[in-house]
């Protein structure tokens, strides 16, 4: 799990520094694909995330 939240938070950074960007352009977040993109991306590892979470609580039981 380590390397993945670790992979997350450069995900975050990068989410961020993007958005940043766009905002400074004046584009809109919604309307800038690299945003959404790098959304997603994150979406994806915290969905993974949470079910390598919920693997380990099944098998301390």
């Amino acid at each position: 799990m380590g390397r993945l939240l670790e992979r997350l938070e450069a995900e975050r950074r990068t989410l961020i520094e993007t958005a940043i960007e766009s905002l400074e352009r004046g584009i809109p977040l919604a309307e800038n694909e690299a945003v959404q993109a790098q959304s997603r991306k994150i979406d994806r590892l915290i969905v993974r995330l949470q079910e390598q979470n919920a693997g380990r609580e099944r098998h301390r039981r």
